[in-house]
């Protein structure tokens, strides 16, 4: 196990001294920010439909890593959060525990490419010199600092080691390229976890002036863990046909012409989407998309995209195309169902009501 007491999210990185365009998140200043007690969470009152400037930026506790399987995993913890579950089309507001102790996170991905894992069935335990402290369902979630990972609020037993258990019940998903075959076992990962005056220290929160304004914070940038990002479009196989857009998701569609589909399809072309973030092109997983192809009036296609985890393009939703796409052809995309994520302060007005778009 790798070990690192402390992590910064915070000083220096959303930044610098100057104010940063936000296709690199939001504008942040360090002379005007103002520390916070690291119980208080702020909130926006008037927020936007759509992505906001989360209202605080935080450094957090790294714990550790390990590799087991074909997987490796964190775990970090920082303040307790207040975040938002979805159940179908339905948002629920988690309340934030008065005797929460720390909002702890985990990430998984794959040790030999940095690929972020998502939907691979993570659970948690924390122990105490062998006795049960806390068993809490651990979410998937979406944070404008760490994009994709899985995270909730625990309550410890005071100052003292403890161990984290994660369970991981491996991806139901297809699986393509060089992922073919992997990531679909169990596995069972153990990570020490410290909590002491010193280290909750070392957690801070800093309020951010642009709070609620449209954009979002830039990503995290850390060497021992990755964000899920989404390829840039030049990154994705062939013909980029276009960008879609709802409820502040970016749909980026690409045609894969059969002779270049074999790790997708037996023979047929391919459409393929990838599904992301504004300003910052985060993944958007756990997603039920649709599609539908018309030509010259009548339908060549209708019907779902495939969740599907690839080793060149990363998550993504795809789909066989019996004779291709051609040009002309319209492609109306529909999610049936939205990301299944919680949300951080920031994303839980977006990604809710997404109307049909075409292109």
């Amino acid at each position: 196990m790798n070990r690192r007491t402390f992590l910064a999210l915070g000083t220096g990185l959303a930044v610098g001294a100057r104010p940063v365009a936000a296709t690199h998140g939001a504008p942040y200043r360090r002379e005007q920010d103002r520390q916070i007690p690291a119980r208080q969470q702020t909130t926006v009152e008037d927020k936007p439909d759509g992505v906001y400037v989360q209202p605080f930026l935080e450094t957090m506790s790294m714990q550790g890593t390990t590799e087991v399987g074909d997987y490796k995993v964190a775990v970090m913890y920082t303040i307790p959060h207040r975040f938002w579950t979805m159940t179908g089309t339905e948002r629920a507001e988690q309340p934030l525990p008065g005797d929460a102790s720390v909002h702890l996170m985990a990430q998984v991905w794959d040790p030999e490419t940095g690929t972020v894992l998502p939907e691979v069935g993570l659970s948690v335990e924390i122990t105490r010199d062998g006795d049960l402290v806390s068993e809490e369902v651990i979410y998937p979630m979406l944070s404008q600092r760490m994009g994709f990972h899985y995270g909730a609020n625990f309550t410890l037993a005071g100052d003292g080691e403890y161990t984290v258990t994660l369970s991981i019940g491996g991806m139901q998903i297809r699986r393509t390229g060089a992922f073919e075959g992997r990531f679909g076992e169990a596995a069972t990962a153990e990570i020490g976890l410290t909590y002491t005056e010193e280290t909750r220290g070392e957690v801070q929160v800093r309020e951010i002036d642009q709070a609620g304004q449209r954009g979002a914070l830039k990503p995290m940038d850390m060497e021992m863990v990755p964000v899920g990002l989404a390829p840039a479009s030049d990154d994705l196989p062939r013909t980029v046909v276009g960008t879609a857009e709802s409820d502040d998701a970016r749909f980026v569609v690409s045609r894969v012409p059969a002779d270049e589909a074999d790790r997708f399809t037996d023979g047929e072309p391919y459409l393929l989407v990838s599904a992301r973030t504004p300003y910052n092109d985060l993944l958007l997983p756990m997603m039920g998309l649709e599609a539908t192809v018309t030509r010259d009036g009548e339908t060549v296609f209708d019907g779902r995209l495939e969740r599907t985890l690839d080793s060149e393009v990363n998550y993504h939703y795809g789909t066989a195309v019996e004779g291709g796409l051609r040009s002309g052809d319209a492609i109306a995309l529909s999610v049936a169902v939205p990301p299944q994520v919680a949300r951080h302060q920031g994303y839980e007005t977006a990604f809710l009501e997404m109307p049909e778009t075409e292109l």
